[in-house]
């Protein structure tokens, strides 16, 4: 088996590869392949992809994602050298730290790869329909002035610098303000649209924001606070999820974390 970078070529080959219960897994693929700090990776067996993995990679710390096999090539060691290979990759960068979101059918292959589980995130959908409420005049779209706020505020509860991943999204998020300090973002156009806030005033207004539009939501189980909005305004939590790390541990705030960008980046 090799590995070789996955190319703009591969996209109809691994849309084959596409779980029945994930999104479409291209538009990740996309992203990966033109993100100057992504290495989207397959793996090959006799001329046919039977696996795929990217690793994501900022100034210190680092994530893997999309690691899938072939249905018909599972159970057969394949996700453990993809995962191997990944990791390879980011320690010759001398990046001593990476995370991941963990499925179910994931989950005891990283175990192998020295993953420890840090942290659950709770899944929700709206049973009941919601209801108008006004939000903060202290919620403002983005102005270029706070740019550098935003990424240290998401450097504060992330524990990583991300400026290169949050850069080309910031022009359609929303802000908290208070005082003009930026407490808080929404930013609607990132996967499932991440918030983070310093206080529950700030997460609680930009969660009425996104979800008064959306009906599905994940984020930390130690958000008590959002969980506690998600639950008042008509949302059932229907499964779990885990987090996982290898190497260093990140200093981040799940508290104040009211909702992930997705299964690729917590």
């Amino acid at each position: 088996m090799t590995f070789e970078t996955i190319t703009i070529n591969d996209l109809e080959e691994i849309r084959n590869l596409q779980p029945e219960d994930w999104q479409d897994i291209i538009p990740d693929m996309e992203f990966y392949i033109k993100s100057s700090f992504c290495n989207p990776m397959k793996a090959m067996l006799n001329n046919k992809i039977v696996g795929i993995g990217t690793s994501i990679v900022f100034e210190n710390t680092s994530w893997v994602a999309h690691i899938i096999v072939d249905r018909d090539s599972r159970n057969k060691g394949i996700g453990l050298q993809i995962v191997s290979e990944l990791l390879d990759s980011i320690r010759k960068k001398s990046i001593e730290t990476c995370s991941l979101i963990a499925t179910e059918l994931g989950k005891p292959v990283y175990m192998k790869a020295g993953f420890r589980i840090v942290a659950e995130y709770s899944f929700f959908k709206r049973e009941k329909s919601w209801v108008d409420c006004p939000v903060s005049e202290k919620v403002i779209p983005f102005k270029e002035e706070y740019r550098s706020m935003i990424y240290e505020l998401d450097k504060k509860i992330s524990g990583e610098r991300r400026a290169l991943l949050l850069a080309g999204y910031l022009g359609n998020s929303m802000l908290f303000v208070g005082n003009n300090k930026v407490l808080g973002y929404y930013i609607p156009d990132l996967k499932e649209g991440l918030i983070f806030a310093d206080t529950e005033e700030a997460g609680w207004e930009l969660m009425k924001l996104k979800y008064s539009t959306v009906d599905t939501a994940v984020l930390p189980s130690d958000n008590s606070a959002g969980l506690a909005f998600l639950k008042q305004n008509g949302f059932i939590e229907t499964k779990k999820g885990t987090r996982m790390i290898v190497g260093k541990d990140v200093d981040w705030n799940p508290r104040k974390m009211y909702s992930r960008i997705g299964g690729n980046l917590g």
